[in-house]
């Protein structure tokens, strides 16, 4: 195993790697970002004198060595400048969700002991101030945006604009003490600290060292041959491990650009005026771009939906084969490129996904139909599988070995064993050092010879050697005749339909396997648009007669999807609801990564997980809501509960005969 000596001492940290670029990359851009419907770009040379003259600011404020910066915003070159000027001055930048409410923010910069922050603009700044009395470390609030803040107190609020100029006008008197600090900087220093998403409770913060991070950012660039020449999108949560890898990590060590698009809505029109080469996303950016495209096929004239639906059949057969070398006769590639000039070429460059060399997703596990809809399109998308502790890559998968059942081989110098009960351990050079300030968990989860316990359930495919993920450990219960049960599993199942946003499956230790369902607002609401069907809420929606048909149809087709797996054919949901609101962050029920929190989703629910067992055909339930504001608000609804057809084994294998 890699014990981090492989860091050359003047590529052992950010600093020395963006003054290796600023030399070999000069004039290439590094960063660009969309303001004001205005692409502006920087260059390698541009980017490091303003990281500069801000870690100079810094240091001018009284930064010091080993203080921890947090870093609120959205993806911008200046956030990323400032968590580089802070590790040029020897600090450490702590990223921080920027939808998070107060009482999450202060928990973070509380717990970190953060002296600085660095916000985007007034909303951040009222958080802050909101719980100041609760943040005893905190000293000086840097902001970006002055919009509403003039009337303020400025006596702990400075602009970065300000602490840029005060860096270039104290360069002579800062210049020795920065070039000492970048000078002393070793490989076992810590990096960075990225807090959890906390599905379970609080976050953790996980402290990934210089060499933690670089020599992960070393492999996996090296494994997927990433050079200067690439373009990735930088429009995920800078708080998350996979924003601090591709956009920060894999971006100074092989020189490539940054693109910030202008905001959340406008990400997709961003997205096809980049047109990336490396693009990473979550499965659920995948599934809402296939159902924005079924929404706008469904739309077309019945000429283009017949071409489409015939060449999206045949890319779906050849298409996969085609992309990894295999061999396919000569009438299947015509056809593939009469298609590829009519539909698919069209299609990639409306997604903005036409240049894309190398793709992946992660985080949760993707549809299989998804997956192989987009590799049949001539897309490189494979599948990885990590954790914030691991620097996120633990295994991936290689170009010509990738299946939508796996997640691949192990990381170049990543170990991986299942343990007796089927957990997945791994160690590698990303390991991380600790869980900052909590030497129980760290103990709980790291061994003392380095191996990580992930918490998920898997194993190796005996043919290739690929690792296969069930589920999380703790979800993966059993039935109450003793077979297994897999949540996530019958989740992805249900949410490769477009009309489905998010799916909770029950069982563990119960008779069958139950569902939550919430409706896609966009796909479900553009349908009832086109069948005249008028209606005034989410909740109005959700409980339509024919919403909730089209749903059990969806349920009843992913059981028989699920009745073909043979180690989970019992999983299949014999009842369930569709949710009169959708799972929210704010209301505790998703991560702010956007992933199911199961035992609070169950509490809550509780009436509702009754009624799914006992019998009832509807239940009475008022939930409270939070609104944009913060406001608290309660909606109540009776809710109908189906029964859903499932299919027997000896069905399954009369209809396979």
């Amino acid at each position: 195993m890699n014990d981090g000596k492989a860091l050359p001492e003047d590529l052992n940290s950010f600093p020395k790697l963006v003054e290796r670029n600023a030399r070999l990359f000069a004039s290439r851009p590094a960063y660009r970002e969309k303001e004001f419907g205005i692409w502006q770009s920087w260059t390698w040379g541009e980017a490091r004198d303003a990281i500069e003259a801000i870690a100079r600011g810094f240091i001018s404020m009284g930064l010091a060595k080993g203080d921890h910066i947090a870093i609120v915003g959205r993806n911008r070159p200046y956030f990323y400048w400032s968590m580089l000027a802070a590790q040029y001055a020897g600090a450490i930048p702590v990223p921080v969700y920027q939808d998070s409410v107060a009482d999450e923010m202060a928990y973070v910069l509380d717990h970190c002991g953060a002296r600085f922050a660095v916000v985007q603009d007034q909303e951040q700044v009222d958080k802050l101030n909101e719980v100041a009395d609760r943040l005893t470390s905190l000293e000086r609030i840097v902001y970006i945006d002055p919009r509403g803040l003039r009337r303020y107190d400025h006596g702990n609020l400075i602009s970065l604009a300000d602490i840029r100029q005060t860096g270039e006008e104290r360069r002579a008197e800062t210049e020795g003490e920065l070039k000492a600090r970048i000078d002393s900087a070793q490989h076992d220093d810590t990096c960075i600290i990225l807090y959890t998403s906390g599905t379970t409770g609080r976050p953790k913060g996980v402290v990934l060292t210089n060499a933690n991070v670089l020599i992960t950012a070393k492999n996996s660039c090296g494994f997927d041959a990433l050079t200067e020449k690439e373009d990735v999108l930088a429009y995920l949560p800078m708080a998350w491990v996979g924003d601090y890898v591709f956009s920060m990590a894999q971006a100074c060590w092989a020189g490539f650009c940054v693109n910030c698009p202008e905001s959340a809505e406008t990400m997709q029109t961003d997205l096809k005026e980049i047109g990336p080469t490396y693009f990473f996303a979550p499965p659920r950016f995948f599934e809402g771009l296939l159902t924005s495209i079924m929404i706008r096929m469904e739309d077309a004239s019945p000429f283009k939906r017949r071409l489409f639906q015939k060449y999206i059949e045949h890319a779906k057969r050849v298409g996969p084969a085609l992309l990894d070398g295999k061999e396919v006769s000569a009438s299947d590639r015509l056809t593939y490129k009469i298609g590829q000039a009519l539909v698919y070429g069209p299609l990639l460059n409306a997604t903005g996904l036409s240049r894309v060399r190398v793709g992946y997703t992660a985080g949760e596990a993707i549809g299989p139909e998804i997956f192989e809809f987009y590799r049949s399109l001539g897309i490189n998308l494979k599948q990885l599988y990590g954790q914030t502790e691991g620097t996120i890559y633990i295994t991936q998968q290689p170009d010509g070995e990738v299946s939508a059942d796996t997640v691949g081989v192990p990381s170049p110098d990543v170990e991986v064993r299942i343990g007796e009960t089927g957990e997945v351990f791994y160690r590698s050079p990303g390991t991380f050092r600790e869980y900052y300030k909590n030497p129980e968990s760290t103990a709980e989860t790291k061994d003392a010879e380095g191996w990580v316990a992930t918490g998920d359930a898997g194993f190796f495919e005996p043919d290739s050697g690929h690792l296969r993920i069930i589920d999380r450990a703790k979800d993966v219960g059993k039935l109450t005749d003793g077979a297994m049960f897999a949540p996530k599993y019958v989740e992805n199942k249900l949410k490769f339909y477009p009309n489905i946003l998010e799916a909770v499956a029950f069982g563990h230790e119960r008779d069958y396997c139950t569902a939550f369902i919430n409706i896609d607002l966009t796909a479900v609401g553009n349908w009832a648009e086109r069948n005249n069907i008028a209606y005034a809420s989410y909740q109005e929606l959700a409980g339509h007669p024919r919403v909730y048909a089209t749903i059990q149809e969806h349920v009843e087709e992913a059981n028989r999807s699920i009745a073909q797996d043979a180690l989970l054919s019992h999983c299949q949901i014999r009842r369930f609801l569709v949710l009169h609101k959708e799972l929210d962050a704010d209301d505790g029920e998703l991560t702010r990564t956007r992933k199911v929190r199961r035992r609070i989703i169950a509490e809550k629910y509780e009436p509702l997980m009754t009624a799914l067992y006992d019998g009832s055909d509807s239940v009475y339930i008022e939930t409270e809501v939070t609104y944009e504001d913060g406001r608290k608000g309660a909606i109540k609804a009776t809710l109908e509960i189906r029964d859903a057809a499932v299919v027997t084994p000896d069905a399954q294998k009369v209809a396979a005969e």
